[in-house]
């Protein structure tokens, strides 16, 4: 057995999907298995090649079904609590980044600015598993109820500080709908309640505020048919990577050269105002470096992200 550990959300797994594909490759006869939250089983089905997924919600005591895995790869974090976790699986050797306090000194060193996906990329190469850092399509599900086509404004996240303004939302919303785009709200059973409140502000009908009424397998077949996708830094901005639907991807605080889309795909547009922009901040609402992106850049994007399908489709044709 191969045992990775991603006990974290689905941006996260996203993200690790390179690596967890070359792991596949590295060792296509024995099990794959996965420890990440249950949750996140739909959206495994969708990476492709795992052979089970073991729920693993944080980092406490393992799972009986984890005992001895001849591999154990660490794709959660540098440690030490991940690294103690995995060790006491009593792995026959454990793949990692380098952690002495955690008495483990192999592995490479952590690069603290590193991109997420070629972190997990350059784990694997450290130990003589090549990895694809562009393999990050996701299997397409078949579609749902959900409808196809759709503009997707996705305006929450678990960190408030990734949230940009709600009346921002609306106004794109507005502005979008004027365009002809027929816009939907996604978002969490929490969210419902903003997503109703932009939903208002903007004049769109009830049934486009879809928060709390999908589970990760809707809502991934719902980004994988849709026109466009704007969102901040979450999980729903990697689905859009994953299944390459046009996507503007609002970032603050973090970089996108640590969680953005690839920038060869032309059809993502990242937008950022941190670059060189120290802003003074209270720790309340949006952050600043994302508050400073305006209604009318986010257009802009939206309009070269769409420009970019339609070039890349002529192409194919």
């Amino acid at each position: 057995m191969i045992l990775a550990l991603r006990a974290l959300g689905v941006g996260d797994l996203a993200t690790a999907t390179p690596a967890l594909r070359a792991l596949r490759v590295a060792h296509p006869d024995r099990e794959l298995v996965l420890a990440a939250p249950g949750w996140l089983a739909p959206l495994v089905d969708l990476v492709g090649g795992i052979d089970r997924l073991v729920p693993t919600d944080g980092l406490g005591r393992p799972d009986p079904a984890l005992r001895t895995p001849r591999i154990a790869v660490n794709l959660h974090g540098r440690g030490p609590e991940s690294h103690r976790l995995l060790d006491s699986t009593r792995p026959g050797r454990l793949l990692a980044y380098a952690n002495p306090e955690a008495g483990h000194h192999d592995g490479p060193d952590w690069r603290v600015d590193e991109h997420e996906v070629d972190r997990w990329c350059r784990l694997l190469d450290w130990y003589g598993i090549p990895a694809d850092r562009a393999d990050l399509d996701l299997r397409r599900p078949p579609p749902a109820d959900a409808p196809a086509g759709v503009t997707v404004l996705h305006p929450g996240s678990k960190v408030p500080a990734k949230r940009w303004p709600p009346g921002r939302f609306a106004a794109l919303a507005r502005q979008l709908t004027a365009r002809g785009h027929r816009v939907v709200l996604t978002g969490s059973p929490d969210e419902r309640a903003t997503a109703q409140r932009i939903a208002d502000a903007a004049g769109l009908p009830v049934d486009a505020v879809l928060a709390g009424r999908t589970d990760l397998g809707e809502l991934a077949a719902l980004v994988a048919y849709a026109r466009l996708v704007v969102s901040g830094d979450t999980g729903v901005a990697h689905l859009a990577t994953g299944y390459r639907t046009a996507s503007v991807v609002l970032f603050g605080p973090v970089s996108p050269a640590r969680w953005g889309p690839p920038p060869e795909r032309g059809r993502h547009r990242a937008l950022w105002a941190g670059a060189g922009y120290r802003p003074r901040w209270d720790g309340m609402g949006s952050h600043p470096t994302l508050a400073a992106i305006g209604v009318d850049e986010v257009l802009a994007a939206v309009d070269e992200a769409e420009r970019a399908v339609r070039v890349s489709g002529a192409v194919a044709a």
